[in-house]
């Protein structure tokens, strides 16, 4: 009997994880239409989609409950957590050197190259 509450209690998590990883990869769908520049829409694109596979992934964990499975699973998450921030910030660099960074809706501007008196790196 209590193998059996432990596989409904394990089935309500993966499917609680799902539903979540679900809502957030929607959220990061629904930034990328949304926000206005493209440095706004590439910060939705990675952050909250990577945390939404990461919970998908543990939902399937919990439902399949399958060391093959888990693995593989594993493995998409690991290439997805390396992945994403490298190719968010390669994209970043090279639109904003193409031009297609609008300047008024940045706070510090770290790739300008220029350290003027009003420069604004580092702490105020």
């Amino acid at each position: 009997m209590s193998g059996e509450v432990v596989t409904q209690v394990l089935d309500l998590l993966g499917a609680v994880t799902l539903l979540l990883g679900s809502l957030l990869s929607l959220v990061a769908a629904v930034g990328l239409v949304r926000f206005p520049d493209l440095l706004s829409r590439m910060h939705s694109a990675t952050k909250p989609q990577v945390l939404g596979l990461l919970l998908v992934a543990l939902g399937l964990g919990l439902v399949l409950r399958d060391p093959a499975a888990s693995v593989v699973l594993v493995l998409v998450v690991v290439a997805q957590m390396v992945t994403s921030p490298v190719a968010g910030h390669m994209l970043g660099r090279a639109s904003y050197r193409a031009g297609q960074v609008r300047h008024d809706l940045l706070v510090v501007d770290e790739l300008s190259g220029g350290a003027g008196p009003d420069d604004q790196r580092g702490a105020p």
